[in-house]
């Protein structure tokens, strides 16, 4: 086994939260008044529907790898799980969910520690279930996040850098779009623009941050020499795909926020848009000469699921079958088009994740109706349903406003980063595999 230099830092951080932790005062009652337990339930299971779709990206990233990176790339989702939910419990819930502060960032002491969340009111916008249940809830949202960027970094990236990254991004950059999105006095949420299970504050957010880093990081040895390995396990992608499919039910349809028709609603497109992009992109690959093939047909259902994502409790059924459809083909192409080029973003995070979430935003402003969500304002509801273009141009101006925030921020996080810790593995350690070179661990026996 390999030594590194030891480095306490990051254990003293720890033993310093866990000491501060042990005087934190036990929380009084839990607010009991209106709490519905048929919608307790149904998010108690969607919670942990979305925690699974974390190791399902896993498996879906890991199989999508060569042989040698395996490991590392699924322990970057899992260690998400880790480091995201203790920053959430800290601070990170405070700074999405907290007193707005100007519309752009919630005070962090307001439930710092958790202070104030298992003995608080329901959220206004969460009124039936208890609070600590909602904020556990979109816990799950904020550790998924840094994990979606893993991929585009892949092969090439260092784990301790990364791991640094992830903290940085889940402050600065995925916090406040939580907050300018969800929150009541969010800017975003007063402008009118709807996400209602994080298109933009997830998928385009993740889309952007991974392009920043291909970028930053620069290209992988082997796709210099134009050397890539082929996929180390396509089952891994298959069954990836499966607990990402599974779980994204509590995604969307854990929206709701309740056991209700709009959660009804948001399910059935879901599995619909899923379906249907999955599909197209099949059939588009057929079009152009090409197989149909396992791998085709897992990323395509994945970008059916981000499309869906914004629009899920919005828009209509058969809308959702458009969604998938178009969003697929679009993305498909954007990937083809990323391949041809010298971008290198190991797993098409961008044009999956970033294309699909504004694919899903804009069409969103297209199929909006106050048929299927009360919360749509009358008259700013689809274009395709009134005629009137408000509600697509309002979704227009914050899809550039967050591409531009998400991207420029990312950036400058990475350069941060990498001026604490190196981003970039060595060319041994890439040649090598991040597998034996960051932690000592292998597929296969070397």
């Amino acid at each position: 086994m390999t030594q590194q230099k030891p480095s306490w830092i990051p254990m003293l951080v720890l033993l310093a939260v866990a000491i501060a932790a042990a005087f934190v005062p036990a929380p009084g009652p839990a607010v009991t008044e209106g709490i519905s337990a048929g919608d307790t339930a149904w998010m108690l299971v969607s919670a942990a529907l979305v925690l699974l779709m974390t190791p399902g990206l896993a498996y879906f990233y890991g199989g999508m790898v060569n042989h040698k990176n395996v490991i590392s790339t699924m322990l970057q989702s899992f260690i998400a799980m880790g480091v995201i939910t203790v920053i959430w419990v800290l601070f990170g819930f405070s700074l999405a969910f907290g007193s707005s502060i100007g519309g752009f960032v919630g005070n962090p002491l307001d439930y710092a520690m958790f202070k104030g969340v298992f003995d608080g009111k329901p959220w206004s916008l969460a009124p039936t279930i208890p609070f600590a249940l909602f904020a556990f809830f979109q816990m799950k949202f904020a550790v998924i996040t840094p994990a979606l960027i893993s991929g585009a970094l892949a092969e090439r990236i260092n784990f301790r850098a990364f791991v640094l990254f992830m903290v940085l991004f889940c402050v600065a950059v995925y916090a406040p779009l939580a907050h300018w999105t969800w929150h009541p006095d969010g800017w975003l949420f007063k402008y009118g623009v709807l996400d209602f299970a994080g298109g933009t504050v997830v998928h385009m957010s993740a889309g952007w941050a991974a392009l920043a880093g291909a970028i930053y990081l620069k290209r992988r040895k082997a796709h210099v020499e134009a050397n890539i390995l082929p996929p180390a396990n396509i089952p891994y992608v298959l069954l990836g795909t499966g607990l990402l499919w599974f779980g994204w039910f509590g995604f969307n349809a854990g929206s709701a926020v309740g056991a209700g028709p709009l959660a009804v609603s948001a399910f059935a497109t879901t599995q619909v848009a899923a379906a249907s992009a999955g599909l197209s992109w099949v059939l588009f690959d057929v079009t152009r000469g090409r197989k149909v093939s396992a791998l085709g047909f897992s990323i395509g259902a994945v970008v059916g699921l981000v499309a869906i994502t914004p629009a899920s409790g919005f828009v209509s059924i058969t809308a959702a079958i458009f969604i998938g459809t178009v969003s697929a083909i679009v993305s498909n192409i954007a990937a083809h088009w990323r391949a041809n080029s010298k971008l290198d973003d190991t797993l098409d995070v961008f044009p999956c994740h970033g294309t699909g979430g504004m694919m899903g935003m804009l069409l969103t402003g297209l199929f909006a109706s106050k048929a299927i969500n009360g919360a749509v304002v009358d008259t700013e509801q689809g274009f395709f349903i009134t005629g009137d273009p408000a509600l697509l141009i309002k979704h227009i101006v914050a899809l550039v406003v967050v591409s531009a925030f998400a991207f420029l921020g990312s950036y400058a996080l990475l350069f941060i980063t990498d001026k604490i810790v190196p981003l970039r593995v060595t060319e041994e350690e890439e040649r090598v595999g991040l597998d034996i070179s960051q932690h000592d661990e292998s597929l296969v026996e070397v």
